[in-house]
């Protein structure tokens, strides 16, 4: 006797002494693989007939089983036949609207065929030949750019929201299956998510103020602030759609459904190793990034910015803002006056830029050097004096 055939005798064997199970069609259960054989697998619904649901319905695209027995899986219950009760994860194949009909009352999912685009949505064709409609909006749960190229001629699953006229009016949604799927996603990730954890997320939406990351079930914004260390501007130009990442858990609201993810916190900080180089004194040339009413931010390392303040530009003159003597993009040398590595915040000066004090120093230096010039001369002056004068009383006698 076979292992299959053994581990089936033997759980079947269990359910005898297990009360009868009356199920209702569309009832909703979790069922045990009992056993596989050919083409049907073989449940334990829980009462004393066993459940058979289709193999077909288990395997993946490339036809390999994606279960075992033992597994528990959801499943939905149709009818008891011949002292069997048949089950299916999804309706594919119905040939006429009665199971169609059914479906839509138990919230059965279905299988259906993208046919066609037509005008609010996708001509939908459930079992081979019954039409159905499905609009944009519930093809999925996220809008795309080209709807035609991301679903025609795909196979996918459907609730039926609308059965009307006998079947000639039905309306299904892929969106609203998704939905439940994603619940139950949601519900795990509750238990294990937590804040300070990196996971790993899928960018599923970028917008001007951040990009939305799927993180196994459910989506967190990364705020254009936490992409990364430098200034972001637009963040097509670091990540993409569809792009896999790794984001750091700084915020859970499950209240609100809200998730906030850092990329930033998941790189290393620039800081730890650019203040370690950076001193009071310091030459460095830089790059203007941002001009704003009350100083010039300028990029000194990737991640690294300082400010130079408004009072300290236009070499003396009074400015209104840091346009009228810089342009973002424009190389500068600066000096590093002072680094907060605490804070994170750097104050520069143009290399060539004399403080009040400094001015005052200076000004002073050239006075005490202007006074000591003058006495120099009038020493030399008083001593040439006298030489003219000796030399006038000689002449008297």
């Amino acid at each position: 006797m076979s292992q299959d055939t053994d581990s089936f005798a033997a759980l079947f064997q269990e359910t005898e002494a297990k009360p009868i199970r009356r199920l209702s069609p569309g009832e909703k259960i979790k069922a045990t693989i009992v056993g596989i054989s050919g083409e049907s697998v073989f449940l334990d619904s829980g009462g004393k007939s066993e459940g058979v649901l289709n193999a077909a319905e288990l395997l993946d695209k490339n036809q390999e089983l994606t279960a075992n027995i033992g597994d528990t899986i959801e499943v939905y219950f149709l009818k008891a036949t011949r002292g069997e009760q048949l089950f299916t994860k999804k309706l594919g194949s119905a040939k006429n609207t009665d199971h169609l009909e059914e479906a839509c009352r138990s919230g059965i999912p279905v299988e259906g065929l993208v046919k066609e685009e037509i005008k609010g949505g996708f001509d939908i064709t459930l079992g081979g030949s019954i039409r159905a409609f499905c609009p944009y909006s519930q093809m999925g749960l996220r809008r795309v750019e080209d709807a035609a190229a991301e679903y025609l001629d795909q196979h996918m699953s459907f609730l039926i929201t609308r059965f009307e006229e006998n079947g000639r009016n039905i309306v299904v949604s892929a969106r609203a299956l998704l939905e439940e799927e994603r619940e139950k996603l949601r519900e795990k990730l509750e238990e294990t998510l937590t804040e300070g954890q990196t996971v790993e997320g899928e960018i599923t939406s970028i917008r001007e103020f951040g990009a939305f990351v799927d993180i196994g079930g459910i989506d967190g914004l990364v705020p254009i602030s936490e992409i990364g260390w430098s200034r972001v501007d637009n963040i097509n130009d670091y990540y993409a759609i569809g792009q896999r990442i790794n984001v750091l858990i700084k915020k859970l609201d499950w209240e609100n459904s809200r998730i906030s993810l850092s990329i930033k916190e998941t790189l290393d900080d620039p800081w730890e190793q650019t203040a370690a180089k950076l001193s009071a004194g310091s030459i460095i040339t830089g790059k203007v990034v941002r001009l704003a009413q009350f100083g010039a931010f300028v990029n000194l390392e990737p991640g690294v910015d300082g400010l130079v303040h408004i009072s300290k530009l236009g070499q003396g003159r009074r400015i209104n803002h840091p346009r009228e003597v810089l342009e973002e993009g424009q190389d500068l040398e600066v000096r590093v006056e002072s680094v907060d590595s605490i804070e994170k915040r750097i104050s520069l000066a143009p290399s060539d830029y004399i403080s009040a004090e400094e001015d005052q120093n200076t000004e002073k230096e050239q006075l005490k050097n202007f006074h000591k010039s003058n006495k120099k001369e009038s020493a030399t002056f008083g001593t040439f004096g006298d030489l003219l004068q000796a030399k006038y009383n000689e002449k008297k006698q």
